[in-house]
């Protein structure tokens, strides 16, 4: 009893303790093999020969699922997975054509008439197809009063400005007309034909120049000079970049102009009027500059110059001429001192333009010899007495040059804006 008791206790503990690993060289006990008890009759094993062992006798494909040999093989799969790919790339293209080249030539015609604005049409007047026209390609050309250029200097014309051809002269100059009606002789070499670079319907953006002078350059960064350009002169872009346009040039080409000193417009816009101080502020940029006869940029100016191209920028259009620009805008008539018969100046102006007669001309004498420009209370812009520069000038109510006042004009109104 006691010895089968210990037998059984044995046993118990035999579940907890660890199979023993079999000793290298030791017999390896067999492994069994289950058999299962009720075999699994599968419907697509009946067709095996159960003594060989082997799969049943080869299927007809096209009898039984309806399939070629081609379809039944692994080389036609393939096949039919690059024509699958050739149609799918062909799509792709006709896709892309369809949508960067017939739907814009088609859809245009038919919205023909809408006001959908994105098939509106635009409409390309052009103003310089007459073949007499020419641009100026130099930053400043003097339009002199006969074809030679020790003649008088009637005014001056700008980069990229578009006049009108009259005739041939000698010495390579010929005769042309600006479009505020003023006739003179020029250089036949400063002007070119191709009128594309003034034309407003095919450009983007107008700009016009505001500070004293710019550059346009080859590239819109590192670039070389290819034309200093001068104050009130129009160009015409086509690309808008951070900082910088791409401006047409005369004959055809075009450079970089950076965006700071222009003022950018819809290309038939005309610049808004602003108030006297700003026209100021552009007449005290030539301060110190080369007096020139009617010169009118930073290389050369004259007080009408400077006058013109400074109105013209903050929105005042007036005539080149000194004789033109004393009809200009309104008379300004101060009232004397009740005192002293002396005109008060603080009723001139800023911004107000003053035309002096000669200091040699005798009393009554209504001839314009020079004009000059209130810049503020008892300072004028004028020509210095040796006529080498222009600058600033102070005067008072007892000075010389209010004797010789002829008239005084304000072509700006004192509104602030």
């Amino acid at each position: 009893m006691k010895r089968r008791d210990k037998q059984e206790g044995g046993g118990i503990f035999k579940i907890f303790e660890r199979k023993k690993k079999p000793q290298v060289g030791g017999e390896i006990p067999p492994k069994t093999i289950r058999h299962l008890e009720r075999p699994v009759n599968l419907p697509f094993l009946k067709d095996m020969d159960e003594g060989k062992e082997q799969y049943g006798s080869a299927e007809d494909m096209e009898e039984k699922w309806g399939l070629s040999g081609k379809q039944a093989t692994l080389g036609g799969v393939k096949k039919r997975k690059f024509i699958s790919l050739a149609i799918a790339v062909a799509a792709f293209i006709i896709l892309i054509v369809g949508v960067f080249y017939i739907l814009p030539r088609v859809l245009p015609d038919l919205f023909k008439g809408t006001n959908i604005e994105l098939f509106v049409e635009p409409v390309i007047n052009l103003e310089y197809e007459d073949e007499s026209f020419r641009v100026v390609k130099d930053s400043t050309v003097a339009l002199m009063s006969e074809p030679d250029p020790s003649t008088t200097r009637i005014a001056e014309v700008l980069f990229n400005e578009p006049v009108k051809y009259v005739s041939s002269a000698k010495d390579g100059y010929c005769k042309i007309q600006t479009m505020d009606g003023l006739t003179g002789f020029v250089k036949e070499s400063s002007l070119v034909t191709d009128t594309d670079s003034i034309e407003p319907d095919i450009h983007q953006f107008k700009l016009i120049v505001s500070d004293p002078s710019k550059n346009v350059m080859t590239h819109a960064s590192n670039g070389t000079l290819i034309k200093k350009v001068m104050m009130n002169t129009v160009l015409y872009a086509d690309i808008k970049r951070e900082g910088v346009y791409q401006v047409a040039l005369p004959g055809g080409d075009s450079g970089w102009i950076g965006s700071s000193g222009v003022i950018e417009l819809s290309t038939r816009a005309k610049t808004e009027e602003v108030s006297s101080r700003y026209f100021v502020s552009s007449v005290l940029t030539f301060v110190n500059s080369k007096y020139i006869q009617n010169g009118m940029s930073i290389d050369g100016a004259s007080v009408n110059g400077v006058v013109y191209v400074s109105a013209e920028v903050n929105g005042i259009q007036i005539p080149r001429t000194m004789e033109e620009q004393a009809k200009a805008g309104v008379e300004v008539i101060p009232e004397p001192d009740a005192v002293t018969g002396k005109i008060m100046i603080d009723q001139i102006l800023p911004g107000d333009i003053l035309f002096l007669s000669s200091p040699k001309a005798s009393a009554g004498d209504k001839k314009i010899y020079e004009m000059a420009v209130c810049t503020d209370t008892g300072t004028l812009f004028m020509i210095s007495p040796a006529r080498t520069t222009v600058r600033l000038r102070n005067f008072s109510s007892g000075d010389s040059i209010c004797e010789r006042i002829i008239t005084i004009r304000r072509i700006f109104s004192t509104k602030a804006t």
